[in-house]
């Protein structure tokens, strides 16, 4: 049992959780994620290690509720408890030593990009990050971020920071600085658009990919993904791939795949649900 120490709503659909699990907490490697099993007949949902303190034994895990799982999981308070959380997976993130990195992070990938831009900082390399989201009160991460370099805000709407998406402000620095490597998390368009850039460039870029993923080990095959005309699991492969090499249109034809299984779900959940199946078949 893994007891939640701290909760911090971040905005208006992501949870911070800081979460007692020592033994991750002192390994975890940036890039990694935990499986996290919330009670025995709930829904196994990975999560990327957005901070840890091996001191007091924690791990940061940040959440966006969208599912039946997920709002169980934020509905949580600080003393309850998760059963399992089986980490730390997958590969760490491939560091640059020297040089200038660009971390990009959209919505909550910006919590995912922290710990990128946290190993970066501590080897010596420049970060430079882009974050964004639709409105102020969905940017987050912002001051952690800070911490390790310059940070450029991007909002759809212009309520804060620069209006516009984080494309156009990754397009202007590219134009004027020299960049060594690219590290993109967030939605698939976000993440396909910031690779259409830096291809031109030849730009290394890496990033990390969220497909349908249940056992964390390779199992199921519900998390495969297509790299470089390869099949790849995102869980033991990833979860991050160079990103001129990833099949985007399979990703995001596979990610909207259960979705009306989720919708489904989450009816049920409040107790507005049609008896019967969603007859979408699984690719």
């Amino acid at each position: 049992m893994h007891q939640i120490l701290a909760k911090q709503s971040l905005s208006p659909n992501v949870t911070r959780l800081d979460v007692h699990a020592q033994r991750i907490a002192e390994i975890r490697q940036a890039g990694q994620f935990v499986i996290v099993h919330l009670n025995e007949n709930s829904e196994r949902i990975p999560l990327t290690i957005a901070d840890s303190n091996p001191a007091t034994g924690t791990i940061t895990l940040v959440i966006q509720a969208v599912g039946k799982s997920t709002n169980e999981l934020v509905a949580l308070n600080a003393g309850e408890f998760i059963r399992d959380v089986a980490g730390p997976l997958g590969h760490p993130t491939e560091m640059i030593t020297s040089g200038h990195a660009l971390c990009i992070g959209g919505g909550v990938g910006t919590a995912v990009a922290h710990p990128i831009a946290q190993g970066l900082n501590k080897v010596g390399v420049r970060v430079t990050s882009v974050i964004g989201g639709r409105s102020k009160e969905w940017v987050i991460f912002e001051n952690e971020l800070k911490r390790y370099g310059n940070v450029i805000v991007c909002t759809d709407d212009g309520s804060y920071g620069r209006k516009g998406f984080v494309t156009d402000a990754v397009k202007e620095i590219l134009a004027k600085e020299k960049v060594d490597i690219v590290y993109a998390v967030g939605p698939v368009p976000m993440m396909r658009a910031v690779a259409n850039l830096t291809r031109g460039l030849g730009v290394h870029t890496i990033v990390s990919l969220n497909p349908v993923m249940i056992d964390g080990t390779g199992m199921c095959g519900g998390c495969r993904v297509s790299v470089g005309n390869e099949t790849k699991f995102a869980c033991v492969d990833g979860p991050e791939f160079d990103g001129h090499t990833v099949n985007f249109d399979e990703l995001q034809d596979r990610l909207s795949t259960y979705r009306e299984f989720e919708q489904r779900s989450v009816a049920c959940a409040r107790g507005t649900c049609r008896m019967e199946m969603p007859t979408t078949t699984p690719a």
